[in-house]
Parts: structure tokens; sequence; C-alpha cells
């Protein structure tokens, strides 16, 4: 009997050794680091999705920008809902009040300046936080200063006046997005400094030709640019030239030429 018992325990003793012995994966500080550094690079990341010329959708980390949105709330199917969205100015190319109304903003933060909530009905206007030019405010984590923008040339004065719209600098840890709004090569944005994403327009006769934008460009370096809002009363500015012109001038900015008009 006692010989069938030390048969029957033997194996049983023998996984149970097996089991203790067993090696355990080794996670190195390395590994670690990596993972950390994998976490806060998707915290960081910034990812522009164009929906049309001056609208846009921007996902940083965990949170969603709209940027004018218009277009009626077709044009964000598939999109993350929005955590915030930015007004730049009055004109139906960033100003909807039949979009806005149709999106599901339902205690989603509208900034905007004065002059758009003048603009829009009283059911929206209520919803806005006014910002103006050279105010600053913190919100879902990321710190946003209105920058002004405004014509230079003396015939183009009239479309955008100095002080109505608002340009954004957006920043989160240490990450600089700077959304340039209706505007030419004014200095507020060729003082700009440490830019890690720009969206500058160039459009005639509304705001400035491309090699006004590419000149500013070149001066204030972002890493990234994003040429928008191009297309003006005789078509698409030539972004291509724009490109050219840039990295001639300084060939460490990418020049992203993303689709802004995917229905033409």
């Amino acid at each position: 009997m006692k010989r069938i018992l030390i048969l029957l325990i033997a194996p049983v003793f023998l996984f149970s050794c097996k089991n203790e012995n067993r090696e355990e994966p080794v996670v190195t500080e390395e590994e670690v680091m990596e993972g950390e550094t994998a976490a806060n690079t998707n915290e960081d990341q910034i990812d522009i999705h164009p929906i049309s010329h001056a609208t846009a959708v921007i996902n940083w980390g965990e949170t969603t920008i709209y940027l004018d949105p218009v277009g009626g709330a077709e044009a964000f199917a598939g999109m993350d809902q929005a955590d915030m969205v930015l007004l730049t100015d009055i004109h139906s190319d960033h100003m909807n009040a039949e979009t806005l109304a149709a999106l599901n903003l339902t205690n989603v933060p509208i900034i905007a300046p004065q002059a758009v909530k003048d603009e829009l009905p009283d059911s929206l206007g209520t919803k806005l936080t006014v910002m103006n030019n050279g105010e600053t405010l913190d919100q879902k984590g990321i710190s946003i200063e209105a920058i002004p923008m405004y014509n230079l040339r003396e015939e183009a004065k009239q479309f955008h006046p100095k002080g109505r719209g608002n340009g954004y600098l957006l920043e989160k840890d240490g990450k600089r997005l700077y959304i340039a709004g209706d505007t030419e090569d004014i200095p507020e944005m060729r003082n700009l400094e440490n830019i890690d994403i720009a969206l500058v327009p160039m459009n005639l006769p509304y705001t400035m030709p491309v090699d006004a934008a590419a000149d500013a460009v070149i001066e204030f370096a972002p890493q990234k640019v994003y040429p928008y809002h191009f297309r003006g009363k005789d078509g698409k500015a030539d972004v291509e030239q724009f490109k050219k012109l840039v990295n001639e001038g300084n060939p460490n900015v990418e020049v992203i030429l993303a689709n802004w008009y995917p229905g033409d």
C-alpha cells in the first residue's frame, strides 16, 4: 500500500516543484520607461482632420476640438464627439448657426469673439464663452490664447479688421498649436515661438498671397504647418508653391498638404 501511495504522490510533488521553479518574465526598467513614453505620446498626440476649407476636427489626446464647424452635422459623421468648439470669425465659412444647432453640443464649451456672439441667435449666444484678442483661459486642460487676425493690405482691410476675429494659440504639456484664422502675415504671427503645429491661410483677396504666407512661416518656424483656407475668389491658392518656398527657406519645417476640399 505504501508503494502505491508513493507512486500517486510523486507526480503531484514533481508538478508542484516544476511550477515553483518556473521562471517569471523579467520587466526591465527600459521596458517600463518605453511603456510610459508610449502612453505619454498618445496623450500628447495632435491629429488634424480636415473637414472643409476652414473647418477641422482636432484630436489632442483624449480631447476633441471642433474648429469653425460648418456644413451641417453630417459633415462630422464618424468623428469623435466635440469636447470644445472654437469659432474664429463672423463669416459663413467660419460661423454657421444651423450647424451649431444640429450638432450635439450640450454642455460643450463654445469659445468665440464678441462679434460672433452678437451675430448668433440667443439660443446659441448664451452658451458662448467670449474671448477677445489678447485674452487667455484654460479649458479641458488646454491653455487658450486669443491671437489677433486681420488684414494688412489697404485694399483688404474691410474683410477682417483688427480686433473682430480671433486666431488661437493652444498649449498643453509644452505642445503648442497655432490656428491663424483669416489673417495676413501680421507681426503677432511672425513673432510666435516654439510652435509645434500651425494652420495658416492663403487665399486672395481675403487673407494673403502664398509668398507672404511662406515668408511668415519661414520666420516663426513651426515644426509642422498645414496650409488651409486656401480657396479664394479665383480658385485655390498654389499650396505646392507654398511648400516649395517654405522648404527652400527652412527645410526643417514640415509642410503637410492635407485634403481640405474633399468634394472637389
